[in-house]
This record gives C-alpha cells, sequence and structure tokens, in this order.
C-alpha cells in the first residue's frame, strides 16, 4: 500500500474491489464512447481483474479515496515482436477523482512494478478522444508508434505508445 500525497492511497487490487473496478472502467469507457467491442469493455475478465492479475510478472493496483476505490491500472506480460515486454492494462479513473495526481500515482506505481518485475519495455493502447491520459503516458516518457504490436484483442484502440525502460535492449521501432 502506498500513500498519495494527493489524499488517497494505492494498493493491489482485492477481491472485494472487483464490482468496483469493472464498474469504474465501463462507466469511463461510456464517457469516452468505446462501450463497445473492440475496447476493455468486451473482455471477459472484467469481473474478476483481482484473480485476472494473479499471474507472474502481473499485477493490478487500485486507487482508494475516503475508503472507496476510484481508478485502477494493471501490468501484465504482453507476447509480441520483442521479448520481455509488458503491457499498461486497464488505466482508469473516475471524472471525479481527475486532476488531483491520482493519475499520475497510479502510473507511477505501474512503471516501478515494470521495473521490479525486470520487463525491458511497456506498450500501451488506448483511444484518441482521451487526451488527458495520453497527455500523461506521454509526460512519463511513452512514444507513440504508428500501428500497434502483438495481438491485444482491443482493435478499437487507435493510439499505441512504447516505453523503454533497458536501453541497451531497446530495438529501433520504425514510425
Amino acid at each position: 500500500m502506498t500513500d498519495c500525497a494527493v489524499g488517497g492511497e494505492i494498493r493491489a487490487i482485492q477481491p472485494g474491489d472487483n464490482a468496483a473496478i469493472a464498474a469504474i472502467i465501463r462507466q469511463v469507457l461510456t464517457e469516452f464512447g468505446a462501450n463497445r467491442p473492440g475496447f476493455a469493455w468486451a473482455d471477459p475478465e472484467l469481473e474478476t481483474l483481482a484473480a485476472a492479475y494473479q499471474g507472474a510478472r502481473s499485477v493490478y493496483y487500485v486507487a482508494v479515496v475516503a475508503e472507496q476505490v476510484v481508478g485502477g491500472v494493471g501490468i501484465a506480460p504482453f507476447p509480441c515482436q520483442y521479448p520481455n515486454l509488458c503491457e499498461l492494462q486497464k488505466m482508469y479513473l473516475l471524472p471525479e477523482a481527475r486532476g488531483r495526481g491520482l493519475g499520475r500515482a497510479l502510473l507511477n506505481q505501474a512503471l516501478a512494478a515494470v521495473q521490479t518485475f525486470g520487463y525491458d519495455g511497456c506498450y500501451l493502447e488506448t483511444f484518441g478522444p482521451m487526451r488527458t491520459a495520453i497527455a500523461l503516458y506521454e509526460r512519463a516518457g511513452f512514444q507513440a508508434l504508428p500501428t500497434p504490436l502483438g495481438e491485444s484483442d482491443h482493435h478499437a484502440c487507435d493510439r499505441y505508445y512504447l516505453r523503454w525502460f533497458t536501453p541497451t535492449s531497446t530495438p529501433t521501432v520504425s514510425q
């Protein structure tokens, strides 16, 4: 558990958080017009995220304010053409929790896990209307890619980003 300077805490998901985070993900996806197949909306594990992130080198964190889950973010292995890459997954924050540094705190916690797990890099997919999230990713060092990597099943996403952590193993990704 990590206390946030913004009046909340970041901790690993617990089974009792599943319904709250699933509702948050659906609410935010609806807000951005992404409540349809091709987005996390259709992911089969949405109702059981605590169990879905129990695998090796995987974690899902939730942000909690006043004992309420207000957002979350996950890290999991990502099979693609680059070995030892993970994916930042399901990062969503309720509208009333935004603008307080919680998104940055969630992202920082996730990126610390990326390095703890020994991944060389972190990939993510997002959606153009999520401009604030995109700006957060770019400030955190993620670089835009022209096309997606691997097969995430989120074929409706239209923005792809990658951040390398191990410069000696950083392959060149053509723009």
